[in-house]
């Protein structure tokens, strides 16, 4: 019984993480695709990586459009 227990634990831990790192996944992918055009811009000669990009984009924040805006917003809690 406390083998069983302890995979369901285990079990619950991993469907959390996972769930956590899907929801990651969708707010990045709604981020680029919100703010491609805004990217090539604003963004296009930073070097991806360390979050120069999301960086750069937060720099330029009042001139990105509205879609890059809101879903920048909508990333914030995510990260």
């Amino acid at each position: 019984m406390l083998m069983r227990n302890r995979s369901l634990a285990a079990l619950l831990i991993l469907a959390a993480s996972v769930s956590g790192a899907a929801a990651e996944t969708t707010a990045r992918e709604a981020l680029r695709e919100a703010c491609s055009a805004d990217f090539k811009t604003f963004c296009a000669t930073v070097t991806p990586g360390g979050g120069r990009i999301l960086r750069c984009l937060q720099d330029n924040r009042e001139k990105l459009s509205d879609a890059c805006r809101a879903a920048l917003a909508a990333a914030k809690p995510a990260r």
